[in-house]
């Protein structure tokens, strides 16, 4: 069994482009599946049963999963019989006829404008990694990019006469985002002031770089957001995704379609997006009394 996850998780890199946390989450949980198996004594993927999934998925039910690890861990297997199927390994697919749990959505914790300008303007522009921090802060912010993407882009992604920036998202998928002025005008001052100085005569292709003019990691990104929300007092718990929850919907709260926010996040289904509508009640009750015909 171990070998033939081997073989799919190889599929999902290769065939499918999945990005490696997206590929690293799938294995996790087809170990987990295995390991039930065999203290059920099932060696084979073959001998596996409808049952055997549903009861791994009240397995993981009693040891304290919620409703979203649940059906993360059932797309996995569900994915993975289709694999063997489609590979000839089985004639039947066992998870077939399964239906996902339902879950709750959490709607994600955006901040409020006010906060992000306190957060923004944290970065002490009289220090290089000031500087820098304020570019990697006003681009995620402007941009809605994911921290792995941020952590990734390299200098030759930037078209700063055009006002846009090249993104290579999941599934090796690329987009094009839009700059807005705030961001443009801190990513040129990084650029041409700091960087250099932290390249320290080396080359280096990333954009963001460390002190050492190193490739800065997602942990040090998430990091310095956090170190910025405690700077400007904010009581929420805020991580780098928050800046992404933040630009999606305060582009909503101000008539940004779905489709384009769509495009700009790189979510390959629009059902993706549309928890970001939850825009806020005094919106909602303008909308009301301008549109309705008995207000």
């Amino acid at each position: 069994m171990k070998k033939q996850v081997e073989e799919f998780l190889n599929y999902l890199s290769v065939e499918r482009g999945l990005a490696k946390n997206s590929i690293s989450s799938y294995g996790r949980d087809l170990n987990n599946y295995i390991k039930y198996l065999e203290k059920k004594g099932t060696a084979f993927f073959n001998k596996t049963r409808r049952s055997d999934i549903t009861d791994f998925m009240h397995h993981l039910k009693d040891r304290g999963l919620n409703a979203n690890s649940i059906s993360r861990a059932l797309v996995a297997v569900k994915v993975m019989y289709r694999f063997l199927v489609n590979e000839r390994y089985l004639k039947e697919d066992p998870a077939g006829t399964l239906n996902l749990p339902k879950v709750w959505r959490k709607l994600p914790d955006a901040l409020s404008l006010e906060e992000v300008e306190r957060l923004l303007a944290g970065p002490n522009l009289k220090t290089p990694l000031g500087i820098r921090d304020k570019a990697a802060l006003e681009l995620m912010y402007a941009t809605g990019m994911r921290v792995s993407e941020v952590a990734n882009l390299k200098l030759n992604d930037l078209n700063l006469e055009m006002s846009f920036i090249k993104c290579i998202g999941k599934g090796q998928k690329e987009r094009v985002i839009p700059l807005g002025s705030y961001a443009l005008r801190a990513l040129v001052r990084y650029i041409d002031k700091i960087r250099p100085g932290l390249l320290k005569q080396k080359e280096a292709s990333e954009l963001f770089l460390s002190r050492l003019g190193r490739k800065i990691s997602r942990q040090t990104f998430w990091k310095t957001v956090k170190l910025y929300a405690r700077k400007a007092r904010i009581k929420k718990e805020i991580t780098p995704h928050t800046l992404r929850h933040s630009f999606a919907t305060h582009l909503l709260e101000r008539g940004a379609d779905l489709r384009t926010l769509q495009e700009m996040l790189g979510h390959s289904d629009v059902t993706t997006t549309q928890i970001y509508t939850h825009i806020n009640k005094e919106r909602l009750k303008q909308i009301h009394k301008k549109f309705h015909p008995r207000p």
